[in-house]
């Protein structure tokens, strides 16, 4: 058994004391209460749960679309920034290259051992069942939405989000929406112009969020109040990148204001913990450049974004404590997807823990008991 102490944010806040990790798991949580304040005051680590993206389609140089070993690659180095949990995110794309996707994460699943790795909790299904008028970075293999296609895709890896746009459902009540969330599948809305009406139809045919908010789908406007309209006057749920570039800083705040369990992913590619160059996304290459991630033409293609990074925009941008801006960047999102055992530090929880210092900088991050830096 080991043990980690410091200032540990638990499930009722802040207490400074000890864990005991126990293999794979957090034998116990225990301390006495103390103030956030105190907490950015003193120069004890900081122990927050792993963070949880459930939107990630690179990193490291590999893009989860390449098959093989890109969904272990972009585990490896996300777990470097803090990840312990994430799903894999595809791309809209040809039913083979899908296949070819699918069967690379069944092997990222599988792999493990005694070096750190972010837990791989299934498959982001992004597309292809959006609207081929808000594709954004995704390339134009739209289709309506298959039962059948994502049965068999589910056999390979488990399918825990799927994106999809209301007008991919093709018909007036979203009864292609109400029989995936009827046999068993997450939904939300993205890479859609639907507009308002759609989007609460769909809302209530049982999708239960929005993917990357703002990014990718018709716009507020006060005569025409679109998917954003819907998101935040509805949606308990929604995800959003904080980058400060495909949102701004206003935004986030509006959406923070109306969504209860807004929480944040990095959308982030192949370039994620690279230098400025080319990469791929899905069939296209992009390039990162100025700090994001571009199409020829301009239109942003996912981020650079590591979860890390999304703390410390929270905190020091939009002025969250850290108390909130861990439960965005980790706990809601676990709790999005049903992982109980996740993103949260309570004896019994996985042993996924983030060890920063008073400026939320990394010191270790620990994945189900294993050091990034080999320290426990």
């Amino acid at each position: 058994m080991t043990a980690l102490e410091g200032h540990i944010l638990t499930p009722r806040g802040f207490i400074r004391g000890r864990i005991d990790i126990d293999g794979r798991l957090l034998a116990s949580v225990a301390g006495e209460p103390v103030t956030e304040t105190a907490v950015r005051d003193s120069t004890l680590p900081i122990l927050l749960p792993g963070f949880v993206d459930l939107h990630v389609h690179g990193g490291g140089g590999a893009d989860v679309m390449d098959g093989g070993d890109a969904a272990l690659t972009l585990a490896r180095t996300h777990v470097q920034h803090g990840t312990t949990t994430l799903l894999a995110t595809t791309m809209t794309a040809p039913a083979d290259d899908l296949r070819h996707a699918f069967a690379g994460v069944a092997t990222g699943r599988a792999a493990g051992g005694d070096v750190a790795v972010a837990h791989i909790a299934g498959v982001h299904l992004e597309g292809p069942y959006i609207g081929a008028g808000k594709l954004g970075a995704q390339p134009d293999f739209t289709r309506p939405i298959s039962l059948p296609e994502i049965a068999a895709l589910h056999a390979v890896a488990p399918i825990r989000l799927i994106t999809v746009a209301p007008e991919a459902d093709g018909s007036d009540d979203q009864s292609g929406i109400a029989a995936l969330v009827r046999a068993g599948f997450r939904v939300q809305l993205g890479h859609s112009g639907a507009s308002y009406e759609q989007a609460v139809a769909a809302l209530a045919a049982g999708a239960s969020g929005f993917t990357h908010l703002y990014n990718a789908m018709s716009g507020l406007h006060h005569r025409q109040p679109g998917m954003v309209g819907a998101a935040l006057a509805h949606a308990r749920c929604a995800e959003i990148i904080p980058d400060l570039l495909h949102v701004h800083p206003g935004a986030i705040r509006v959406a923070l204001r109306s969504i209860a369990d807004l929480y944040c992913v990095t959308d982030s590619t192949a370039a994620a913990g690279m230098p400025d160059g080319e990469y791929r996304l899905g069939r296209q290459m992009v390039t990162r450049c100025m700090g994001g991630v571009r199409l020829p033409d301009g239109t942003l293609a996912g981020s650079t974004l590591t979860m890390d990074e999304a703390l410390r925009n929270l905190v020091h941008a939009l002025g969250l404590s850290v108390t909130e801006a861990s439960a965005r960047t980790s706990t809601l999102a676990a709790d999005h997807i049903g992982e109980t055992q996740r993103g949260r530090l309570v004896g019994g929880a996985f042993a996924d823990v983030v060890v920063l210092d008073r400026e939320l900088q990394l010191r270790d991050v620990i994945a189900e008991g294993v050091s990034v830096h080999g320290r426990h």
